[in-house]
């Protein structure tokens, strides 16, 4: 604990959201006193990870006096009152900018809130910031942002993973908030890993898009980073459900409040090991770890049986085929002329080609070429109508063996957070981060990464558990019921907080 400049006393930094709201009825301090606080982390920490991109300090401390007259007056007060959190520079907000992290957009401001994050807001959440991603979130280390590099929280030459590597960074390096990211082929749940946070990807269509720049439109999830399973199950209640604005979005049954989550109700007990995320390409420690677990989970009470995932092989290719050639066809829509990059030119064609070149980063470029040539004719079949077929298979592949359990569990990623620019200059390597999360996407299903321990040279690793459509808060349960076990699976080394 410690002391506001008000004189209220301040949450532990470690503390989660719901322990914060707690804090906060309990009269310890004002709304006002922990934001601003909060507001004083991301200015330094924040900025100095690279994680923060922008604080929005006068709208922020304006929302949290008005929770304070709210609680004052006795008025209702929402499900996320006077918590603050951030959202990705892809997901659209009514302050600051919305630029995905490229100069492309470099100034965009849409002036208006994405449906989650309104959502979040009306139910007493304060958006204090704008986290940091790679560029138009099309990356796995938080190296190709236009804002610069983020640094990994526990290690600073090592990258926090991506694309949603700025929320990763700010929700593993301290407490009290939770940060919105999101997942096209790993994104929330890979950094989550490499920071030591809980990170979920929503079943396709729970979460609306709208007000998401888009990647890979059947692929893309907005979702929660966080402290624990506790925190993204709350925000998950929060952000869910159908959007009039969203005909992709969807209704599903929840199941439980996170306050209701115990060992009793945990009805996840038949777990599958999958064999292939335990192969010689995986960590030989990430592996140790895995199944280390599996002991953890019998001595629970669940059955721990083995399942092979023949089509994991395939996944990646899959995944990068269908990835780019969205990616081709949803950035096409980004000129140059509207908005952020413009080379002034008296000829059209010549506008368009160079503010495109100029204003997209190398990876980006490197996307839409890839993605343009398997949509090209005479080769649509052989690639982007393939890669489909295979998609079909991976999806038939892992709902057939969600009948025989109830949930698939594997590591988030085959080797712990790697140093700043190794990687960057090789993209087979840098998409090799991808193999283990891609399928979660291609499928559709949810899945959720939770820490798990520490390699021998202190860094997180995580792993990560895929259930049915819909089956989110199950899963969040099941993750909860681990955390509740010990501070190794809510990102904390013995001792407390780094």
């Amino acid at each position: 604990m410690g002391e506001s400049s008000g004189g209220g006393v301040l949450p532990t930094p470690e503390s989660t959201s719901i322990e914060v709201m707690a804090h906060l009825k309990a009269g310890k301090c004002t709304t006002v006193e922990l934001i601003g606080h909060y507001l004083r982390v991301l200015e330094t920490t924040g900025r100095d990870l690279g994680a923060a991109v922008e604080v929005h300090s006068d709208s922020a401390l304006a929302a949290a006096q008005e929770s304070d007259a709210r609680r004052a007056s006795g008025k209702p007060l929402g499900k996320l009152e006077g918590v603050p959190f951030t959202a990705k520079m892809n997901i659209s907000t009514a302050e600051g900018t919305t630029d995905a992290a490229s100069g492309m957009l470099r100034g965009f401001k849409a002036n208006e809130d994405s449906t989650a994050v309104a959502r979040l807001r009306a139910e007493g959440a304060i958006l204090v910031g704008k986290s940091n991603c790679d560029e138009f979130a099309m990356g796995a280390s938080n190296e190709s942002s236009h804002h610069g590099v983020v640094h990994n929280p526990w290690d600073r030459d090592r990258v926090p993973g991506g694309s949603s590597g700025g929320a990763a960074a700010l929700a593993g390096s301290f407490g009290w908030a939770f940060h919105l990211g999101s997942d096209t082929g790993g994104s929330i749940r890979q950094p989550a890993a490499f920071c030591g946070a809980t990170g979920l990807k929503p079943t396709w269509g729970r979460v609306s898009r709208r007000g998401l720049v888009a990647f890979g439109s059947s692929l893309d999830q907005i979702g929660p980073l966080t402290r624990d399973a506790r925190d993204a199950q709350l925000v998950l209640s929060v952000m869910e459900g159908g959007d009039p604005l969203d005909a992709t979005s969807q209704d599903f049954d929840s199941v439980k409040t996170p306050t209701e989550t115990s060992a009793e109700t945990i009805s996840m007990k038949r777990i599958g090991l999958v064999s292939e995320g335990l192969t010689d390409a995986i960590d030989p420690e990430i592996r140790q770890r895995a199944l280390e677990v599996t002991e953890q989970l019998k001595n629970m009470g669940h059955e721990v049986v083995e399942v092979s995932l023949s089509t994991l092989s395939k996944a990646n290719a899959c995944y990068q085929v269908i990835a780019t050639a969205e990616a081709s066809s949803n950035l096409a829509r980004f000129d140059g002329i509207h908005t952020g990059q413009r080379v002034e030119s008296e000829d059209l064609e010549e506008l368009y080609s160079k503010s495109r070149r100029q204003g997209f980063g190398a990876e980006v470029r490197r996307r839409i070429m890839l993605g343009t040539f398997v949509l090209s004719s005479g080769y649509i079949d052989a690639y982007y109508g393939k890669a489909q077929q295979v998609r079909h298979e991976i999806r038939q592949e892992i709902l057939s063996a969600l009948d025989t359990v109830d949930s698939l569990m594997m590591p988030v990623s085959p080797f712990a957070p790697f140093k700043i620019g190794e990687r960057v200059s090789d993209p087979l390597a840098l998409y090799a981060c991808d193999i283990l999360t891609v399928t979660a996407n291609l499928a559709g299903v949810p899945a959720v990464a939770i820490p798990c321990g520490f390699d021998s040279g202190g860094l997180p690793i995580g792993l990560q558990w895929m259930g049915k459509h819909g089956d989110d808060h199950r899963l969040l349960d099941l993750a909860t019921s681990l955390q509740d076990q010990d501070d190794a699976w809510r990102g904390l080394p013995p001792g407390g907080s780094q």
